[in-house]
């Protein structure tokens, strides 16, 4: 009886399971589910039948969108934790402490999530723990990325520390998003909400994101004239190049910048969704588009509708679990 009671209160937040069912009966949630259904039959039919007729992988192309989106841009993306932890824990930045919670639980679910649908890239994954146990298999395809295969504009010996750069101003990108989604679904779990102070904290934020993406800007130029590739920019991958570059790191820092000088946190709410989008391209154009980059685009990787159904499913699981956890822990109190 006293557990009924406990589960009732914490679980159900204190309605009969009929009552929170109902309650929950709407549109965003019919969505939810239909994307799950899919997503996990296509788990089921992956793990039963395996990559081979559940995806377009091939010798060619040995790995593709659950690493592209699932693994490399996720980890990205779920870098909030380490950035506004690092600030906060690390360097003092108390200031910033209410923002610290909800950026370290997105970032426990991202990389939680990110092990978990590595599972279903590898080809045998029954023998995860003896990775984890008696071989780390650092020569391993999953760490090395031949030059040869990827295109002179992506490839660089420095593409760790762009990763690593890049992978912070994803995290501010997302904190800035994450704190202006859960300003306005969450509403009754902040107490004392301050409009104005929120504003200036997202303009602090804006600073240090404008500081690391022109970090990234400068480093990239450089790498570009020590090995002289600026003859690539002239050519359908330069393009592509310089839509990623300028597209999503110089012009949100120059908006960024504006936006700074006259205070306007709404528009460097927009910038983070910008900024956080190019991340994302940036790590297809790694991994996908510029991989393999001499083979016409009929013999290119196209994947299968189970693995875009897998990936959503990912995403929406994360998204599912954030708000459960909200709701019920002090996460934005």
């Amino acid at each position: 009886m006293r557990n009924n009671s406990w589960f009732k209160e914490k679980i159900l937040l204190g309605m009969d399971f009929k009552e929170y069912v109902s309650k929950h009966a709407t549109l965003p949630f019919f969505i939810a589910f239909l994307i799950l259904a899919f997503s996990f039959y296509s788990m089921a039919y992956r793990l039963l039948y395996g990559l081979g007729p559940a995806t377009n992988l091939s010798d060619t192309y040995p790995w593709g969108l659950w690493i592209s989106f699932d693994i490399l841009a996720g980890i990205a993306l779920a870098a909030p934790g380490l950035t506004v932890g690092t600030a906060v824990y690390l360097f003092g930045l108390k200031d910033y402490k209410k923002f610290a919670r909800p950026a370290i639980l997105s970032s426990l679910l991202g990389y939680v999530f990110a092990v978990f649908a590595l599972m279903f890239d590898l080809g045998r994954y029954y023998r995860v723990p003896y990775v984890i146990g008696w071989s780390w298999g650092l020569n391993s395809i999953l760490f090395l990325i031949a030059p040869s295969k990827i295109h002179p504009l992506w490839y660089s010996a420095l593409l760790p520390l762009f990763f690593l750069i890049s992978a912070v101003f994803a995290g501010i990108s997302m904190v800035i998003i994450e704190s202006t989604i859960s300003h306005k679904i969450f509403k009754e779990y902040i107490k004392e909400f301050d409009e104005k102070d929120f504003d200036r904290k997202t303009i602090g934020l804006a600073k240090a994101l404008v500081v690391s993406l022109f970090v990234y800007l400068i480093l990239k130029i450089l790498d570009l004239t020590h090995y002289d590739n600026w003859h690539y920019l002239n050519t359908d991958y330069g393009y592509w190049y310089l839509f990623e570059i300028v597209g999503f790191v110089m012009t949100p820092a120059l908006i960024l910048i504006n936006a700074i000088k006259t205070n306007n946190a709404k528009v460097v709410r927009v910038i983070a969704f910008v900024v956080a989008f190019g991340v994302i391209v940036n790590r297809f154009n790694v991994s996908l588009i510029a991989y393999n980059w001499y083979i016409p685009l009929s013999d290119k990787y196209y994947p299968t509708w189970m693995e875009v159904a897998l990936s959503l499913g990912v995403v929406t699981l994360i998204i599912l679990f954030y708000r459960f956890i909200v709701r019920r822990m002090p996460i934005l109190s």
